[in-house]
């Protein structure tokens, strides 16, 4: 265990992370730490211990003010870390800036200080962590005045807040909506899709509202992953996750009154899901219809929207048939954190490789197709291709070239169009 004038800022960051989001699979709750801290070695000759790293996994370079902290996330902290205990019906976008012992035994607290006070531009609360042996009075004293929260660490590695701040609302950046997201129901974590068809999510909200056991009716009709196909529904917003069982969401209520309008009831439109079983045809081509329902649900969930526009942009600047690589390098320049948090792997292996320290790409990694995200490149895009947006489907990672793997648009608009030019 580290001595109390040991600390190295990794390890106080690890500790803070452990203590402000203990669960990684906590609903409406994400953390990301620095690329910084994906590094083998701090300071000179002292290496970052592996479990360190796990627990400080995965890595991203968000912007949050004028700078990058050294943790941001979303989660409903505990009420010791708050002055209110709560901040309206979402969890607060929190900033953490952590200090250690630097080579020469010093620990500037005080600078953490500043820098947090700076996140509190865009976050709703920032704080500094450090040992707590090293917080003095006037740097508490300047927490306080500039409403910045201080957490001591403990040679043991407990946490304990020394200074709670106002929950604050604020803009959000681009950047910091891209945590929000990862932090609700729809992010794209390693949970998302599990399965490549919409039909299989489209389905749920039916069989939720028939009759029978949802579970039975879905298995004997359309899916035997029944709860694949559940959390796929909740990530397009189909239901809600509750305690009991999931609620529909106005969104599969409005696909639950799409079936009864087209078939009469949800156990005839239910049938007709299961002649679908195991066909390959492309959705939108095999049932018209219900592929324009799939193409309007897949609209609604955010990270579609993004991606259709900036393809679009793409082919108005002569990139039509643009590969896996040329998107995520297109994205990345005014999108990073959402690329990141979208097509990359959220383990330490992937991002360190394809992240440096300051959060640019290491562009020759791209090509390797076991570091994206199998849920974004596979399922994502199947649902995709399906829905008649995109005009190839999605693979598995280990099976694409990313130097070649197309995400063209299905059906691109002319510029002139677009832009009204004559």
């Amino acid at each position: 265990m580290a001595s109390a004038a040991s600390l190295s800022e990794p390890q106080v960051l690890a500790h803070t992370k452990r203590r402000l989001f203990p669960d990684d699979d906590e609903p409406n709750a994400y953390a990301v730490a620095d690329t910084q801290f994906a590094t083998d070695e701090w300071l000179r000759g002292r290496q970052i211990r592996a479990e360190i790293r796990e627990r400080l996994a995965p890595f991203n370079h968000v912007r949050v003010g004028s700078g990058y902290p050294d943790l941001v996330g979303v989660r409903s902290l505990d009420a010791e870390f708050l002055a209110v205990e709560r901040f309206g019906d979402q969890p607060p976008l929190v900033a953490v800036e952590a200090k250690g012992y630097r080579e020469t035994g010093g620990v500037d607290v005080e600078r953490g200080v500043v820098q947090a006070y700076d996140r509190l531009h865009e976050a709703n609360a920032a704080y500094v962590a450090a040992p707590v042996e090293a917080v003095s009075q006037s740097s508490r004293a300047l927490a306080r005045e500039l409403n910045v929260g201080v957490l001591g660490v403990d040679a043991e590695g407990t946490v304990s807040p020394v200074e709670v701040p106002r929950v604050v609302g604020n803009r959000t950046s681009d950047e910091a909506t891209a945590i929000r997201f990862q932090a609700t129901a729809q992010g794209v974590a390693d949970k998302s899709f599990g399965l490549n068809h919409p039909k299989n999510y489209l389905a749920f909200p039916l069989a939720l509202y028939h009759p029978d056991e949802t579970e039975r009716v879905l298995a004997d009709r359309v899916v035997g992953a029944v709860d694949s196909a559940r959390a796929g529904a909740a990530f397009l917003g189909l239901v809600n996750e509750a305690p009991n069982r999931p609620d529909l969401t106005p969104l599969g209520e409005e696909v639950v009154r799409f079936a009864l309008d087209r078939h009469g009831s949800v156990d005839a439109a239910l049938e007709e899901f299961a002649t679908w079983r195991g066909s390959p045809k492309r959705f939108r081509d095999l049932a018209p219809q219900w592929g324009a329902m799939a193409r309007r649900v897949m609209w609604s969930y955010p990270a579609t929207q993004l991606l259709v526009e900036e393809l679009q942009t793409m082919h108005d600047d002569g990139i039509t048939d643009p590969a896996l690589v040329d998107l995520v390098e297109w994205l990345h320049v005014d999108h990073p954190t959402f690329t990141v948090e979208l097509f990359l792997r959220g383990t330490d292996d992937a991002r360190s490789r394809v992240l440096d320290g300051d959060g640019d790409l290491q562009v020759d990694e791209l090509g390797d197709g076991n570091v994206y995200h199998s849920p974004t490149v596979f399922q994502l895009k199947a649902m995709l291709y399906h829905a008649g947006i995109l005009a190839d489907r999605g693979a598995e990672p280990h099976r694409i070239d990313p130097e070649s793997d197309s995400w063209a648009l299905r059906d691109p608009l002319r510029s002139s169009v677009r832009y009204g030019d004559a």
